[in-house]
């Protein structure tokens, strides 16, 4: 009953939002945005191959609307975020570095850390409150958003699914402070209590939000046999159709809480995964990512079948490397191969994402970008594309437009560096997952462990595995890197740890 009701809506939707789409075509020449985001989807957990060749895991997942996606648009095969969630959100949404927006490990509860204990290290007093609308709350970065600059210069603005910008009991935990005009089930945490309808999506019975994993907004659905990702993809469409209603663009933050855990099937595709052989938790992994994909095709069907294709940007991006430390099957810090390691990591299989974008007229269909890029690079990027040159912000912004890149028309700079900094400590234990800081310039890669100031070189274009630390051979190298990076940091106001011992702060990497 319930999916003859969601087709019934799906296609009013689609047709009711086509008599008005050509209407609102000619009242702005602007684009519609929609910014696909995927949480904890790493670089191999798709059917595109995003390395030179298909391997193992891209045979395993079906994601044909990626495929599609990727035919009609661009691939960036080294597209970088942040090794855990929060601190790529807030990157996204201001444009700054973790390092200097200093929300460096994820959030939830005002003014509590969720960094792990150390037996050596004293964890910094990081932003433990998240993205802020106001400079009034302690422990949080204030700064102008995303939604606001394009809510400012004309466009409807809709949160759909994770936000985790903001603690709770702080403005920034509701998408609505931020620069939304509509707020669907984003709130301060991270995760859903559950993805299923049946269990009312984490929330108890009778209650339309439990603090603090139940997903709120979203209570008619409440019982029913529906999977989390098909309700914010049906309740995308409406809020899209509330955006034609008033004759302005659109940018959606399509902020899937897929692929995070709790791992839970989706029942539209799990059987076929287990029929295939694949390990039960496996199984539900990939009918996660399916559903996903899933909502993927059905957003271009709507768009197509509303006139809205030819006028709107889909960029598709995750906020991390895929789970690998826990909760899955098969063997540990293998989810990314060729890839080393996975979310939280310092290495490539925490870092490095699967990133496409659909820009008609404007894109080459079936191209492929080859240069690097990190998250912060939407923030600019997002705004040109929509045409906003002259912007006024609090905050001062590391990221640099990314429409060079799209259009072809230049080259990262081989003296850009890129910098990840986790002067925290996440949960699980693994590959590349501790208190780092680490630089990349041009194809260099240095890590840097503040527990025992060990440093670590890789080449990426000859071992993008991260196989063989170079640190010994190249000292010069290794110099060269920790100097910029030891700069950056201090440049940026960063947070370092402290010696339990002797409560005295860490070196930077260029003083050990």
């Amino acid at each position: 009953m319930v999916q003859h009701f969601i087709k019934f809506v799906l296609i009013f939707l689609v047709f009711s939002s086509s008599t008005l789409s050509v209407e609102r075509i000619s009242l702005s020449d602007k684009p519609n945005i929609i910014l696909f985001f995927v949480d904890d989807m790493g670089w191999q957990d798709t059917s595109v191959p995003f390395w030179t060749e298909k391997t193992a895991l891209n045979r395993l997942y079906h994601t044909p609307n990626m495929e599609k996606l990727a035919a009609e648009g661009m691939k960036f095969t080294q597209a970088y975020a942040s090794s855990v969630c929060s601190p790529t959100r807030v990157s996204l949404m201001t444009g700054m570095n973790a390092a200097r927006h200093r929300v460096t490990n994820w959030t939830l509860r005002r003014n509590i850390s969720e960094d792990h204990k150390d037996s050596i290290l004293q964890m910094p007093k990081w932003n433990v409150n998240g993205l802020q609308p106001v400079d009034s709350i302690e422990n949080a970065v204030h700064a102008t958003t995303l939604p606001q600059l394009l809510k400012q210069h004309g466009y409807f603005t809709i949160h759909c699914g994770k936000a985790h910008w903001g603690a709770m009991d702080t403005p920034g935990s509701d998408p609505l402070n931020l620069g939304f005009d509509v707020n669907i089930a984003g709130h301060a945490a991270g995760a859903p209590g559950s993805y299923q309808g049946e269990r009312n999506f984490g929330n108890k019975n009778g209650e339309k939000h439990t603090l603090p994993w139940g997903v709120p907004g979203l209570s008619k659905y409440h019982g029913d046999t529906i999977n989390l990702t098909e309700v914010l993809t049906i309740e995308a469409i409406s809020a899209i159709h509330q955006a034609q209603k008033a004759n302005k663009p659109f940018f959606l933050n399509m902020s899937h809480y897929a692929v995070h855990t709790p791992l839970e099937a989706d029942t539209r595709f799990y059987e076929k995964y287990i029929k295939q052989g694949l390990e039960e938790p496996e199984a539900r992994f990939a009918s996660m990512v399916e559903g996903m994909d899933k909502s993927l095709g059905e957003l271009m069907t709507f768009l197509s079948a509303s006139n809205l294709e030819k006028n709107t940007i889909i960029i598709f991006m995750s906020d991390n490397g895929s789970l690998s430390a826990t909760a899955r099957g098969g063997q540990k810090h293998t989810h990314n191969a060729p890839l080393k390691s996975g979310k939280g990591s310092a290495y490539e299989g925490g870092i490095r994402e699967p990133m496409l974008v659909k820009w008609p007229g404007e894109v080459i269909p079936g191209s492929v970008c080859n240069q690097p890029l990190i998250i912060e690079d939407f923030f600019p990027g997002i705004l040109e594309m929509a045409g906003i040159n002259k912007k006024k912000t609090v905050q001062q912004i590391d990221g640099k437009s990314f429409i060079p890149l799209l259009k072809q028309k230049g080259k990262t700079p081989s003296n850009r560096i890129f910098v990840w900094h986790f002067p925290n400590k996440w949960g699980p234990s693994g590959p590349g997952i501790g208190t780092t800081s680490t630089i990349r310039q041009g194809e260099w890669k240095l890590i840097y462990w503040y527990k025992d100031g060990k440093k670590e070189l890789y080449r990426l274009d000859n071992d993008l595995g991260e196989n063989v630390d170079l640190a010994m051979n190249h000292p010069e190298k290794v110099k060269e890197l920790s100097t910029l990076l030891g700069e950056y940091l201090r440049k940026v106001g960063a947070d370092r740890p402290l010696f339990k011992q002797t409560n005295q702060a860490v070196p930077w990497p260029d003083e050990i």
